[in-house]
């Protein structure tokens, strides 16, 4: 495996994008507790669905880039830090819904979380492998 340190880290602008997200995602958690997603939602059918895979992915994608691609390793597998970090906050958080009167606990929404999860891993180590051989990594 390449060393982590030699990739490119994620520019200023990216962090700031990458942190901005985040808090955007928990301010968005927070409402989502608070019973207060805006009702034309429930407009769409399965809103959630893909709703679930896309934020999560970009969720994903940001957070690998802004850990630098960082891996570490179990039992001699190279396994992605943040990715393997925010599936365990995922699966924490969708388990947490059944404890919620605003939320409802669905295995599905859990699926499609950690489907993003994956997706936004992909797409992140993608980018990387995607520069061409002459730029240094």
């Amino acid at each position: 495996m390449e060393s982590q340190s030699s990739r490119k880290p994620l520019s200023l602008a990216g962090q700031a994008m990458a942190i901005i997200y985040g808090l955007l995602f928990c301010i968005l958690l927070w409402v989502a507790y608070q019973g207060h997603l805006p009702n034309w939602f429930q407009g769409i059918p399965n809103y959630d669905k893909p709703g679930h895979v896309i934020l999560y992915a970009i969720a994903a994608y940001l957070g690998h880039r802004l850990f630098n691609y960082r891996h570490i390793s179990i039992a001699r597998l190279a396994i992605p830090l943040f990715p393997l970090g925010f599936a365990v906050f995922t699966t924490i958080e969708e388990l947490s819904q059944g404890l919620s009167p605003n939320r409802t606990l669905d295995a599905l929404d859990l699926i499609c979380s950690l489907v993003g999860v994956g997706i936004g891993y992909w797409l992140a180590q993608r980018s990387d492998s995607n520069r061409p051989n002459n730029e240094p990594k």
